[in-house]
């Protein structure tokens, strides 16, 4: 396994992170802890989860993700062997997050609320990696498209009194290192210009969705990243699935979540007709060279630069290993140069 920096801290982190947002929906306790004890036994040290999961998100499975986490550490007594990474939730309609069914804010009071509740269910006094769910003003991350649509912030809870709530985290010691997720490169600025001059954390990293048919974050937050040290934690390698070939022409896996939840909102920018047609020359792309079409896709997000760890998920064991398995794929130059060609035809299909 390769490890890489967590931003400018001295924190390794293995360059597979286990995601977790299916446990406490499609899998179960147990099944939580025997993916947790095969990625620990595959040097993968790196956990990554969400006060918001088990997803799809509803009050009856909320935290149960984070509450799996906390028995295993319970059970293994091995929390230091494991760099931990959840995240607080912004604005958004789950009242069910929040005392007495407020809307979730990103202001201090929400934070320092949010961050209590997800150590009592992992059982830890402190979290390496809290991550910033998404912005608390409007934003595009889960629109489906890359243009900019301004609309008004004014409502919005300010980027300083956030980061002063992490801040103040940090300084508890609940907190090791902040992150961001599903964040533009504006917003990724102004908190690296607030922690600059206002004397509060830099942020570590940023978590946003990045594959094959989503290389959105080539576009402007690369360059953040690399000049920064703000690496990316890619979330959905493999595009919700669909890199693994597993839905075309109209296939739908017993037990996969399109055949269990539907078309969710995230889960329609997969289906337009040039995404399916990307998808499919992907798939045939690693026919070709007799790889694993999900390991090709995980294996291109593991070989960018701007990548610290690629996050990956899976409902089963035999999911779990094709997953971890993927850094052990060479990549070559006519793979790649194949993959540029498909880049080149069809451009970032489903943003």
């Amino acid at each position: 396994m390769e490890y890489r920096k967590l931003g400018r801290s001295d924190i390794d982190v293995s360059l597979i992170c286990l995601g977790t947002m299916t446990w406490g929906e499609q899998n179960t306790e147990a099944d939580a802890h025997d993916q947790l004890d095969y990625a620990l036994d595959h040097e993968v040290n790196f956990i990554d989860t969400a006060e918001i999961y088990a997803v799809p998100t509803k009050a009856e499975t909320q935290g149960l993700t984070e509450k799996y986490i906390g028995t295993w550490f319970k059970a293994r007594g091995n929390r230091d062997k494991v760099v931990l990474a959840t995240k607080v939730a912004g604005r958004s309609g789950m009242s069910w997050l929040r005392e007495n069914e407020e809307i979730p804010r990103l202001s201090k009071e929400h934070v320092f609320y949010a961050v209590e509740q997800s150590l009592k269910r992992l059982q830890t006094d402190y979290i390496d990696l809290y991550q910033v769910h998404w912005p608390d003003r409007p934003f595009g991350a889960f629109s489906g498209r890359l243009e900019y649509k301004h609309m008004d912030t004014s409502d919005s809870i300010p980027l300083e009194e956030t980061l002063e709530a992490l801040g103040e985290l940090v300084k508890q010691g609940k907190v090791r290192q902040i992150g961001l997720s599903n964040e533009t490169p504006w917003g990724t600025m102004k908190y690296l210009e607030l922690a600059e001059t206002k004397s509060l954390p830099r942020v570590a990293s940023i978590q946003n969705a990045y594959n094959l048919v989503n290389r959105g974050f080539e576009i402007g937050l690369s360059e953040v990243a690399m000049h920064e040290q703000v690496g990316l934690l890619a979330y959905s390698p493999l595009a919700q699935g669909t890199l693994s070939g597993k839905y075309l022409n109209g296939q739908m896996p017993q037990g996969s979540r399109l055949a269990l939840f539907g078309d969710g909102p995230l889960m329609m920018r997969y289906k337009g007709e040039k995404t399916q047609k990307a998808i499919e020359m992907y798939v045939d792309l690693a026919k070709k060279y007799e790889v694993d079409p999900s390991q090709l896709a995980i294996q291109f997000c593991n070989i960018q630069s701007f990548v610290t760890s690629t996050i990956i998920g899976a409902t089963t064991m035999e999911q779990l290993k094709t997953c971890i398995d993927s850094i052990n794929l060479d990549i070559t130059k006519e793979m790649m140069n194949d993959i540029r060609s498909i880049h080149k035809e069809i451009p970032n299909p489903a943003p």
